[in-house]
C-alpha cells in the first residue's frame, strides 16, 4: 500500500472512530437515564457498556490522529487495555447485582418503549459500523481496530439481548425478562473483560 492509501485509510479510521465515540455517548447517557427511571437493569447495563465502548473508540482516536512510534502506540495501547478490562469487570459485578436483586426481589421495572427503540437503532447502525472499522483496520494492518471492531460486535449481541428483554416486557408484560437480559449482559461484560486482559 502507498503512503497515500496508508493516509487515506487512517483517516477514514479515525472519523470512523470519532463517529463511534460520538453515538456510544448520546446512546450511554440517554440509556442509563431513562434506565434508572424505569428501573431497567438491562437499559442501565447496555448504557454503561456504551460508555465503555466510547472509551475504546477513544483510544482509536488517539492512536490514529497523530503519527507515532509503535513502541509509544503499543505501550499506552496495553495501559489502555488494561483499564477497560477492570471497566468490564466492575460495571459486569455492578448490574450482576442489581439484575439479581431485582429478580430476587421480583421489583417490577416499567415498561420502556425507549429501551425498544435504542435496541433497534443499535441493531440498524452497530453491524455497518463494526464491518467498516473490520475492513479499514485489515487494509491497513491494525490489529487495534480489528479488535476494536470486534468490540462494536459485541455490542451488537447486546442490543438483541436487549430488545429481547425490554420488549418481552413492554410487549407481554413479562418482568422478569428485563433483569435476567441484564444477567446476560452483565455475564458478557465479565467475559469481555476477560477477553480484554488475556489479549493484552
Amino acid at each position: 500500500m502507498s503512503a497515500v492509501e496508508n493516509k487515506k485509510y487512517r483517516k477514514k479510521a479515525l472519523w470512523l472512530s470519532y463517529l463511534t465515540v460520538g453515538y456510544n455517548v448520546v446512546e450511554g447517557i440517554a440509556a442509563v437515564i431513562v434506565g434508572t427511571i424505569t428501573r431497567s437493569s438491562a437499559l442501565v447495563g447496555f448504557g454503561l457498556d456504551s460508555f465503555i465502548e466510547s472509551l475504546s473508540g477513544s483510544v482509536m482516536i488517539w492512536r490514529f490522529s497523530k503519527e507515532r512510534t509503535e513502541a509509544e502506540e503499543e505501550r499506552v495501547e496495553q495501559i489502555a487495555i488494561k483499564l477497560v478490562a477492570y471497566t468490564f469487570f466492575i460495571l459486569g459485578a455492578y448490574i450482576l447485582f442489581d439484575a439479581g436483586k431485582q429478580l430476587i426481589q421480583q421489583e417490577v421495572p416499567e415498561k420502556s418503549l425507549f429501551g425498544i427503540v435504542v435496541a433497534v437503532l443499535s441493531l440498524l447502525i452497530m453491524p455497518a459500523l463494526m464491518l467498516a472499522k473490520y475492513r479499514v483496520g485489515k487494509q491497513i494492518g491494525s490489529k487495534s481496530l480489528v479488535a476494536d471492531s470486534k468490540q462494536t460486535l459485541a455490542c451488537v449481541f447486546m442490543s438483541v439481548t436487549l430488545l429481547l428483554g425490554v420488549g418481552l416486557n413492554y410487549l407481554f408484560g413479562i418482568w422478569w425478562a428485563d433483569p435476567a437480559a441484564g444477567l446476560i449482559i452483565a455475564v458478557m461484560l465479565l467475559y469481555e473483560g476477560k477477553e480484554a486482559l488475556e489479549h493484552e
